[in-house]
């Protein structure tokens, strides 16, 4: 099987609305991007870089994403992005490099980034002509803090 360029565009659009949807705390329509049996693997920093935290179905991802809530802004600017075939009829595989920017308010009250430089591990199937996601890991490679002049919220 090949993936066509309509389908390539599909994935592509998937998982642009997933960094969209967190950005805007959409969780709602940020779950409808799963299958129902989709399964969510989340890293548990700082002792764990690698994913680690499974949660099962679109309910359980919604709340693990839910939780950036805690930080005012965030901001997820997508990178490369690599699609391929799936092992069976209507599944691919995928590849997504991101910067994840958190921003948040420190202790002495000064604004920070903390930003993730992560890799998704995806597995994807089309369901009623529409790509969802099936497997989302998150592996963060390296976290870096920078400072914020301003920001807003």
């Amino acid at each position: 099987m090949t993936l066509s360029t309509g389908d390539r565009v599909g994935l592509a659009d998937l998982v642009a609305r997933y960094a969209l949807h967190v950005d805007r705390r959409e969780f709602d329509a940020l779950a409808g991007l799963f299958a129902s049996d989709a399964v969510l693997v989340l890293p548990d920093p700082p002792g764990s870089l690698e994913p680690v935290l499974e949660y099962s179905g679109r309910e359980e991802a919604r709340a693990a994403i839910a939780r950036v809530e805690f930080f005012p802004v965030t901001s997820h600017f997508l990178g490369g992005q690599v699609f391929d075939p799936g092992p069976e009829h209507d599944t691919a595989t995928g590849w997504v490099s991101c910067a994840a920017h958190h921003l948040s308010v420190r202790r002495d009250g000064e604004p920070a980034d903390l930003v993730w430089h992560i890799r998704y591990e995806d597995a994807y199937r089309r369901e009623e002509g529409d790509w969802r996601f099936t497997r989302r890991a998150l592996h963060i490679d390296w976290i870096e803090t920078r400072p914020v002049r301003r920001m807003r919220g």
